[in-house]
Order: structure tokens, then C-alpha cells, then sequence
């Protein structure tokens, strides 16, 4: 396990920013969204988030925020339903090289535009038509952390998890009220998420409520839970989900080769963690730079050793696109399937 701890403190969301960043995070760097900034500026007075107060969190039901946008082609048959709730940790959003702080204030107005508009738009709205979402503001790492020695940064990580802690014992106790949870998280959002689960979950009453995790982005061993499993069909309940993306016949990266684990890595396209390549027409739509459209059959899946491999997506100018780390959209190339696979598992959870 001392390696997997390693990789997780040494990569992160942001390897590369690669073609796809442009895409997903054009939104948070656009003039025109960094005028909103007055409305994510708010004083922390002791830097620890309240999250009694809903400035501290970037998603919640009981205001009106970027997680309940719903594409354009979806709107007119939406019906939602919120049984169920989901808790979303949001990945890495401090990236700037200039900036010398290791953790992310969360009364930091640029950097919680750049969040909602950009995690929050494009990855936590695919939960909402089933579920309640919950995304807390959280003292996150500096990306750089990732890449730095593990026991000098091992407080950063502490910090952003503690937080991360925080909100969810505060969601427990005001918001839950028995209902079923499902986790979900990308990058280091997916680090914090998989020590949650371990806490808080497994071996617990708690994991009885666990419909399901999407923890996507790192690797996630599959030994590292003892009585969570991984998800071995669109039927299962109470397991995990998890995937890297990468481009097909790219030979992994000297991090992913080294790795001496198995990672759980399930196909988005067929829901199984073998490794049949499933062909882009079962992808239902991603959604790439324009959230408000749907773009079919975008990529095709196929789980390689630890990760998962799909081509290039099948959109305008692909034939540019050189890079080979598909990171940034894990979640955005299978957002119908997602969307549609969290519908699916919360109806057989209720069976169960």
C-alpha cells in the first residue's frame, strides 16, 4: 500500500492540461463569468468553512446553483427526483503556477467562480435529476502538492480533508435524515472520497445506505476496501465505480506502469470491469465545451490493465489533438451514460 499512498500524494487531476482543459474549464476563464465574482465573495473570519452557511458550499439543494443546470436537449422531458442524495467532491481547481499557497482558501472568490463553473456546470450536474447534490467548499490542495515530497505535504492533504470531513458530518447530521448517499468525486476530490468511504462507510450501518460511489480520476486499488466491492454490472448497489482515461494503444505513463496493484476500473460504456471493447455507439453523449449540447457516440471504452481506453473523441478538428491523457474529461465523454446509469442503480437499490 505504501506505493498507492505515494501515487496518490504525486498525480493529480492536472498531469497535463491537455485539449481537453480548454473545453471544460473555458467557462471558468472566460470575462464574462469572472464578472459574476461579487457573488462568491464572502469573509471567512476563521478560515475553517461553516457549513451551517451556504457559502461554503458550492452545490447544495436548498439554493439556486450551477449543479442543477440540465443541457438544453434534456430540459423538456426532465423530472426531477430527489430520494436519493449525492455528496460531490469537486477535483483540483487551485492550478496556478504563480500561486504560492499549498491550500485554497474557500472565501476565495476567482477560485470558486473557477470551481462552480467548471466542476460543479459540468460534472455534478449529472447527478441532478435523481438526487439531491451536495458539493462543499473545502480548503483544497495546490496541485503542486501532488508532485512534491509526501511527508512535506502530507498536512496540505490533511487539511483539505478535514474539511471534506467536515461537511459531510455536517450533512449527516442536518440534511441526511436516513436517506440513501451516493459518493461521488473526481481527482483529489477521489482521494478524500475513498478515505470518506473507508470512515465512514464500510464496515459501518452507513454502507447499508450506500447506493453507490463514482469515484473517478485516481487510481483506486482493489483491495483497498474490505466489504466495498467493485461494481461488476449496471445492477449493482453498494459498490464502486472508477476509471482513468487515456487514449487506446497509448502505452501508459511511467506512473501508471509502475503501479504493483490492481485498480478497480469499470467500462462507463457496459458497466463491467472486463475487458471487451465496447464501441462508441453505446455512448449515449458527452458534454464537452458547450454544456447546453449533447454530443453522440463522442468516444468508445475499453478497460486496459488500470485504466481505461477509449480513441480520439469524435468531434470537429480531433485530427489536432495530440495529446494522450483524457483526465480532464472522465466524466464529460460519458455524461448520458453516467446520468442515465445513476437512474438505473438507484432503482435497483430500491429493489434491493
Amino acid at each position: 500500500m505504501k506505493n498507492y499512498k505515494t501515487y496518490w500524494l504525486q498525480r493529480s487531476i492536472g498531469v497535463n492540461f491537455l485539449w481537453l482543459a480548454a473545453l471544460v474549464f473555458i467557462t471558468s476563464c472566460s470575462k464574462k463569468n469572472y464578472a459574476l465574482l461579487p457573488e462568491y465573495q464572502f469573509k471567512c473570519e476563521d478560515k475553517k468553512p461553516d457549513y451551517g452557511n451556504l457559502n461554503y458550499w458550492a452545490a447544495h439543494p436548498w439554493k439556486k446553483d450551477l449543479s442543477d443546470s440540465v443541457p438544453k436537449p434534456l430540459r423538456k422531458n426532465y423530472k426531477k427526483d430527489s430520494m436519493v442524495d449525492v455528496f460531490f467532491i469537486h477535483p483540483t481547481t487551485l492550478t496556478s503556477k504563480e500561486d504560492e499557497r499549498w491550500n485554497a482558501p474557500v472565501d476565495d472568490a476567482a477560485i470558486n467562480s473557477k470551481t462552480d463553473y467548471s466542476t460543479i456546470l459540468y460534472q455534478a450536474s449529472v447527478f441532478n435529476e435523481q438526487c439531491r447534490v451536495f458539493a462543499p467548499r473545502y480548503r483544497q490542495a495546490h496541485i503542486k502538492a501532488f508532485f512534491a515530497d509526501e511527508k512535506e505535504v502530507a498536512p496540505y492533504f490533511e487539511m483539505a480533508y478535514e474539511d471534506v470531513k467536515a461537511a459531510f458530518e455536517y450533512y449527516l447530521k442536518n440534511y441526511n435524515g436516513g436517506r440513501p448517499v451516493i459518493i461521488a468525486s473526481h481527482s483529489q476530490g477521489t482521494k478524500h472520497a475513498a478515505r470518506l468511504l473507508k470512515e465512514y462507510f464500510e464496515g459501518k450501518p452507513l454502507q447499508n445506505k450506500l447506493v453507490c460511489a463514482y469515484i473517478i480520476g485516481l487510481p483506486v486499488p482493489d483491495n483497498y476496501f474490505t466489504s466495498i466491492p467493485a461494481c461488476k454490472d449496471a445492477n449493482s448497489t453498494g459498490c464502486i465505480i472508477s476509471w482513468r482515461t487515456f487514449k487506446s494503444g497509448y502505452t501508459e505513463p511511467n506512473f501508471v506502469a509502475k503501479e504493483n496493484f490492481k485498480a478497480i476500473v469499470v467500462n462507463p460504456l457496459s458497466w463491467t470491469t472486463d475487458s471487451v471493447h465496447i464501441s462508441s455507439v453505446n455512448n449515449n453523449g458527452g458534454v464537452l465545451f458547450k454544456f447546453n449540447k449533447i454530443i453522440p457516440n463522442v468516444v468508445d471504452a475499453q478497460v486496459h490493465n488500470n485504466v481505461l481506453w477509449t480513441g480520439k473523441p469524435d468531434i470537429f478538428g480531433k485530427i489536432f489533438f495530440r495529446k494522450k491523457n483524457f483526465h480532464v474529461g472522465d466524466i464529460n465523454l460519458f455524461y448520458m451514460n453516467i446520468r442515465e446509469n445513476v437512474k438505473h442503480r438507484i432503482g435497483m437499490y430500491w429493489k434491493r
